[in-house]
């Protein structure tokens, strides 16, 4: 694993949330995100929730990307929720439990 200077004792996996300094760099995030949330990604009442268009302007953006994009985000919630919930049962962190 590759870990940040200053956080060499954070331990791997759902626990990094519960130590310091994990502690301190989850409520960074956790503030940076609603920071993003409220400002630059609101949402648009004149868009669909969660269509932000072609905001890097790439001329990317059509409804087949939507689609895939969207696909893509609820394999990654179920994705997660997987990890998680092995975690929780075995103790092991989504890394530990491929055997690496």
């Amino acid at each position: 694993f590759v870990k940040f200077p200053g956080f060499e004792t954070v331990p791997s996996g759902l626990s990094a949330v519960t130590t310091a300094p994990g502690t301190y760099a989850f409520v960074a995030l956790f503030l940076a995100a609603g920071a993003l949330e409220l400002g630059p990604w609101s949402e648009n009442p004149s868009k669909d929730p969660g269509n932000f268009g072609d905001p890097a302007g790439l001329g990317q953006y059509t409804e087949e990307f939507r689609q895939r994009e969207l696909n893509n985000g609820r394999f990654v919630m179920f994705a997660a929720i997987g990890i998680i919930s092995a975690e929780l049962l075995t103790g092991k962190d989504a890394v530990e439990q491929l055997g690496l």
